[in-house]
């Protein structure tokens, strides 16, 4: 017995709704707070990151806590820079562009409130303001080219309703993917970096390529049985190509799995990202792409043009 997938096409359609819902708000809060949709690291808006950690070597005894070094920033005229904790023994700071006689100030301004710095756990980066701005604006035309060169790619190949069909599931991985970026950094503080638009491509190549599985399925059996109704075709490829789109996904996920955990703090959230997007894709490929498709073709057989 064939698994109907196309029986429940609404309730797919709700839960990516209602996901990619949560994620506007979360943007939308994040717009009112910041001027932009997610949080942005330094990479887009330049600036400097400082992270310094204690010495503990010989004891560290007193919690740190942010009011003394605020107050320290104040003086520094840094009152409107974001600091934190990191690991009950750190701080880190992001702030606007600092040259380098003004991080040294800063750098020794911190330590007279936290005490010895560890010299060989200092992190230092530095991006200036117009070369952070292209690097956003080469991800944006980077993320602009790659659904542009898919979308004909699976036009030239499928027919056109075949190809606005997949750009709509990947336009799906894409904003649900952003949704939780965004939910990460109003409750967590996460930023997104160039990493992250590296993650939103890889993502886009890997959904399609699901999709294209899916959708390559039924036009064979579209050929093989052409009085079948669609929603029959559909359920048979998807379910045809289930195990496979299954098990791709999931070899891959735990790769990514295992970098989340042991692969230190820079390639955290990008694999992160990647997860999120892997898993999107494969909804995407089975709930939302097929069933869009066989929804489409009913209706247009229905209501002939």
């Amino acid at each position: 017995m064939v698994w109907r997938v196309t029986q429940h096409y609404r309730l797919w359609w709700g839960i990516s709704a209602a996901v990619i819902g949560v994620g506007w708000i979360a943007m939308g809060i994040l717009w009112v707070q910041t001027g932009l949709p997610l949080r942005p690291s330094i990479d887009f808006v330049g600036g400097t990151r400082l992270q310094l950690e204690r010495d503990c070597s010989q004891g560290c005894p007193q919690e740190l806590t942010l009011p003394p070094l605020r107050a320290a920033l104040e003086e520094l005229g840094l009152a409107n820079g974001s600091l934190q904790i990191v690991g009950g023994q750190g701080v880190s700071l992001r702030t606007r562009f600092l040259p380098p006689a003004e991080r040294e100030q800063v750098q020794t301004k911190l330590a007279q409130v936290i005490g010895a710095i560890d010299a060989n756990k200092i992190q230092i980066d530095s991006i200036g303001p117009t070369f952070g701005r292209q690097i956003l604006l080469s991800g944006i035309l980077a993320l602009a080219v790659a659904f542009l060169g898919i979308g004909l790619y699976l036009a030239f190949r499928f027919q056109v309703d075949y190809s606005v069909l997949a750009f709509v599931a990947l336009a799906h991985d894409v904003l649900v993917t952003l949704g939780v970026f965004a939910l990460l950094g109003l409750v967590a503080g996460v930023e997104v970096d160039s990493l992250f638009v590296v993650a939103l491509l890889t993502i886009v190549g890997f959904s399609v390529n699901d999709t294209v599985v899916i959708y390559d399925r039924v036009r064979e059996l579209l050929k093989l049985h052409e009085d079948w109704p669609i929603n029959q075709v559909v359920d048979t490829a998807v379910a045809q190509t289930l195990t496979r789109s299954i098990n791709t996904t999931l070899t891959t996920v735990l790769s990514l799995v295992a970098i989340v955990l042991f692969g230190g703090d820079t390639l955290r959230w990008f694999a992160l990202a990647l997860i999120v997007g892997f898993l999107t894709g494969a909804y995407s490929s089975i709930f939302i792409a097929s069933t869009t498709l066989a929804w489409w073709r009913t209706r247009r057989a229905t209501n002939p043009a």
